[in-house]
């Protein structure tokens, strides 16, 4: 909560701060980049950076969370807290890095504002940002106690067996663990930090989705290769592609993640699109190993069916699911049915017909009869995933039953939410 001194000075700066928050933004992480560049190295996605999306973050989560303090201080967005608190603990966060940024960001509010930052609107902005930091502190501690890890120790060494061509350009890489250790098997949903070293020396972290229930010493993650932007953004990802072999070992983080499958008995819609289909192959595989009857039904949207990344796999999941369906909406149809599933994974037990339908364009959910008691977990693109949330509120879905996963900043957190934490952009 605000101090009754800091309230009103909040209150009266909040206009004037949103009205600037993106050039605080720009010039925090410019400056503080320029004062301590090692940050690059493991920390912070430099892809991210270039495109501009840590800064829209930042600008849009700071002042969402100094308003819903002012205006619904017994409404803290603890769900939101904890889906940052995941990123910084797959990332190795350290406490006294908190510090740092908030130097850089308290300068960086007086490099804009200038005379207008009295020491009372220092003190009163100082004041959010450390309720916000120490909330995110005491997550990520209970998170590191809990999994019996500290910073240093979330990361792991694998080595490549397989590297799969799943489409032009999705490629799942098969690991396994170099050593003995105490198996960790992964949660529907979760993903991992992948450090790669980079030409230039510099460790740069990418998250990928875990895409099939494993034993804790065997994981999977796909790739989609970045074609035609320009370093640093898809750089990790085309090096990956090209460099990552079978023999090859990588450093991966413990699973993380907030947006995981809910045990339970009610059905479950999927809604995917383009690479967005990674964490739920992941999330089905699981139903699939555990020998779930919830009713499943997932919804895809790609360009065509040879870029319908995992379908394989999903296919035959989805087919030992009892009453499972899969529908998908092509940009490109090429009038081919989608691929048959592997022979190995056919032959294992029988299968019951996959139900569905295919649609030409966007995904359009009007004509579709969608069970109302469902949960719902979305990824995709950003506008994608805004569509369907929308239809489904109009169509009396609650808001608490619709979850998504984001690839990257969460740039979604003050549109529809109360507010978004400043450290969104970390």
């Amino acid at each position: 909560m605000l101090s009754d001194t800091s309230r009103p000075v909040i209150e009266a700066t909040l206009p004037v701060v949103g009205d600037n928050i993106g050039e605080i933004a720009r010039r925090f992480y410019a400056h503080m980049f320029q004062e301590r560049p090692e940050l690059f190295d493991g920390l912070f996605n430099r892809g991210n950076q270039a495109d501009g999306r840590q800064q829209q973050a930042l600008a849009g989560s700071v002042a969402a969370f100094a308003g819903l303090l002012v205006n619904k201080p017994g409404e803290l967005p603890d769900h939101l807290m904890s889906r940052i608190s995941h990123k910084h603990v797959s990332l190795g966060l350290q406490a006294d890095q908190y510090q740092v940024v908030h130097d850089h960001l308290m300068w960086a509010i007086v490099d804009v504002l200038g005379d207008a930052v009295t020491p009372e609107v220092a003190a009163a902005w100082d004041e959010v940002y450390w309720l916000m930091a120490n909330m995110l502190m005491n997550q990520e501690r209970t998170m590191y106690a809990a999994a019996g890890l500290s910073p240093e120790t979330v990361w792991e060494t694998w080595r490549v067996t397989e590297k799969i061509q799943e489409t032009s350009d999705v490629v799942t890489f098969v690991v396994a663990a170099t050593d003995e250790r105490v198996a960790r098997p992964s949660l529907p949903g979760q993903y991992v930090t992948l450090k790669v070293l980079m030409p230039d020396g510099v460790h740069q972290p990418r998250q990928y989705s875990l895409t099939q229930a494993d034993d804790g010493m065997h994981r999977r993650f796909s790739v989609k290769r970045l074609h035609g932007l320009p370093t640093p953004d898809g750089e990790v990802s085309n090096l990956l592609h090209s460099s990552t072999n079978v023999g090859d070992d990588v450093v991966l983080s413990v699973p993380f993640g907030d947006v995981l499958l809910t045990p339970g008995t009610r059905p479950v819609v999927f809604a995917t699109a383009g690479i967005g289909i990674t964490p739920m192959a992941g999330m089905i595989s699981h139903l699939e190993r555990s020998c779930s009857t919830r009713r499943v039904t997932l919804l895809h949207a790609d360009d065509s069916a040879d870029t319908f990344a995992l379908q394989g796999q999903i296919r035959a999941d989805l087919q030992q699911l009892p009453g499972a369906t899969l529908t998908t909406w092509f940009m490109n149809p090429s009038g081919e049915p989608l691929r048959e599933i592997s022979q190995d994974r056919s032959s294992t037990t029988s299968q019951e017909p996959l139900t569905g339908e295919q649609f030409t364009g966007f995904m359009d959910l009007s004509t579709l009869d969608l069970p109302a008691d469902a949960e719902y977990y979305l990824c995709g693109p950003l506008p994608f995933m805004q569509m369907v949330r929308s239809v489904l509120i109009l169509r009396g879905i609650p808001a608490q039953d619709i979850r998504y996963e984001v690839f990257g900043p969460d740039l979604w957190l003050a549109e529809f939410e109360p507010a978004g934490p400043a450290l969104a952009a970390l």
